[in-house]
């Protein structure tokens, strides 16, 4: 017998919606059209819901065919090396990075060499091979320190893909102005269009971008909607002015003193402050030498300091805040903010001619000194003045946990980042020699990569003096980290006397020294790895070192690995 039916009728939008939604609250809250209340409300959707289940599976009414996707942009840098594309592929397939703690044996983590290979790579021109890159995007979706290298080696296709496949979308965030490049400076009207129209992170982008090439014109553009902007916006967009910071950007600045927000004054003030030929670097230098002078009274000449008696509203225009934090004295606050703001040209003049490191010798009566060298200290940071940076620096060999004037290893760290890259490298190698490797771990994160011949040493010797002492190796894993990244491969000849496990002492930790070997052995490993990740991949520009050794083939790395 054959049995006809009337054709179903196309089902409403949302039905599986408002079905999925009525199961999830139940029927007594929330019951779906066509579906009468009561007791048998519960079965009859369970009905409507397998009805619909099939209807759903049983196919879709044909749509109408979509554009196909435009082919994917072509990549004009030359193609890898088969031999680097090969270690590419090792790099991106490894992910003993992710795996838990515990002993890591002689391996070397791939996953931590990614960005120095990457670092390379970009700094030779190639291009990513098509078949890596969905493995280079989902390493760099896992890992924001790798997106901007990730994202420059993966090149025109990291956006094609991102706009295929949500797992990426953060390319698009990370690549401003969405499907093309950042205008230039001179493409006016793009700048301008993409400045009042796009989203904010491209805004800063553009702003950031335009005030690398053309720092007048990034402020005319900022300076022309800066009204209008709100105030977390421009907090954002005066922080980019501290690219090619000027005597130019000086009298925008000094508007932006007057600004209704209180984060945004602060900023200009400190951003005036690191142009010592501005008016308010002059403001705050007259109102800092009012607060010290040399006395000659007594037995010898000291610093004497007067702090302020009070914040008034030209020194809150110019930046001081007036309320101190918790616990902290409001005068020595307020002179920490002068003293910090004054151009350090100030004091030479003030104090009798003396240079910076004669100034940091004289006393500094009724327990001023702490505060007013740590000022001092900030105000060398902040107007990159190297000479000062020196003075408070001292000797490496100096017993105080921070020379003259740094009272912290942070600080030592800040002033060592206005030197140059050898006499950072040398200071730091000092301080080893005197002090061994227990707190050199953020100092060493200032020093160029790979490191310069004389630290390199210092941090071997080190190594293998701790060693000697029969401790377990585990208290150095930080510093035996960036070695593996930072070490200069070709000091991996001079390490292998140190591949042997030593005889161990009767106070030895049992095993460190089977121990020690295992972690040298891995180091070896490492820098040899290295040194064939850079053959790979050919000569380049970042081979071809300054004489102060920055910018070497892997000046990626940090002391994060990044």
């Amino acid at each position: 017998m054959t049995r006809t039916s009337a054709p179903a009728q196309a089902p409403a939008p949302g039905v599986w919606e408002e079905l999925v939604t009525a199961a999830l609250l139940g029927t007594e809250r929330r019951t779906p059209p066509g579906i009468a209340p009561g007791p048998q409300a519960p079965a009859a959707l369970l009905d409507a819901a397998a009805v619909e289940t099939v209807r759903r599976r049983a196919g879709l009414r044909p749509a109408r065919a979509a554009e196909r996707p435009k082919p994917a942009p072509e990549d004009p840098r030359p193609a890898l090396p088969a031999a680097a594309a090969r270690r590419l592929a090792m790099l991106l397939a490894d992910r003993s990075a992710a795996a838990g703690g515990g002993r890591r044996g002689t391996a070397p983590d791939l996953m931590e060499l990614l960005p120095q290979w990457l670092a390379m790579a970009n700094a030779r021109g190639f291009a990513a091979p098509p078949q890596a890159l969905p493995a280079l995007l989902d390493a760099a979706r896992g890992r924001t320190d790798l997106r901007p290298a990730a994202l420059a080696f993966a090149g025109p296709r990291a956006l094609w893909l991102a706009r295929l496949n949500p797992d990426w979308r953060f390319v698009l965030r990370s690549a401003p102005g969405g499907d093309a490049a950042l205008p230039r400076p001179e493409e006016t009207d793009r700048v301008r269009r993409l400045w009042q129209e796009g989203l904010f992170a491209e805004r800063v982008a553009l702003l950031a971008a335009i005030r690398a090439q053309d720092p007048a014109a990034a402020r005319d553009l900022l300076s022309g909607t800066w009204p209008a902007e709100r105030a977390e916006d421009r907090l954002m967009f005066l922080d980019s002015l501290r690219t090619g910071l000027g005597p130019d950007d000086e009298p925008f600045l000094e508007q932006a003193l007057a600004d209704r927000s209180r984060n945004v004054r602060a900023t200009a003030a400190e951003l005036l402050s690191a142009l010592p030929g501005s008016s308010l670097a002059g403001r705050m230098a007259v109102r800092a030498a009012a607060c010290v002078a040399v006395d000659h009274t007594g037995d010898g000449p000291r610093l004497v300091v007067e702090a302020p008696h009070e914040c008034d509203a030209s020194m809150e225009r110019d930046g001081v805040v007036a309320k101190a934090p918790t616990g902290r004295g409001e005068r020595s606050w307020w002179l920490g903010q002068l003293v910090e703001a004054a151009p350090l040209a100030t004091w030479p003049a003030r104090l009798g001619g003396r240079t910076p490191r004669k100034i940091l010798a004289l006393p500094v009566a009724d327990d001023w000194r702490s505060e007013l060298h740590a000022a001092w200290c900030r105000a060398a940071v902040r107007q990159r003045d190297a000479e000062w940076a020196r003075a408070l620096l001292g000797t490496p060999s100096s017993p105080e946990a921070g020379g003259p004037g740094a009272v912290s290893l942070a600080e030592r760290a800040q002033l060592l980042g206005t030197l140059s890259a050898r006499e950072r490298a040398e200071w730091v190698a000092g301080f080893i020699a005197a002090h061994g490797l227990s707190e050199a771990f953020q100092l060493l994160g200032v020093c160029a990569v790979p490191w310069a011949a004389p630290l390199g040493r210092a941090v071997v010797d080190a190594l293998n003096i701790a060693r000697d002492a029969g401790s377990y190796p585990w208290s150095f894993s930080g510093v035996m980290g960036l070695a593996e990244r930072c070490l200069d491969p070709s000091e991996a000849s001079r390490l292998d006397a140190l591949l042997a496990a030593p005889e161990e002492a009767e106070d030895a930790s049992p095993g460190a020294g089977g121990y020690w070997a295992e972690a040298f052995q891995r180091l070896v490993t490492t820098l040899r790895l290295r040194a064939a990740m850079a053959e790979e991949l050919g000569p380049g520009p970042a081979d071809d070192c300054g004489p102060e050794g920055d910018g070497g083939p892997d000046g990626a790395c940090g002391p994060s690995g990044a």
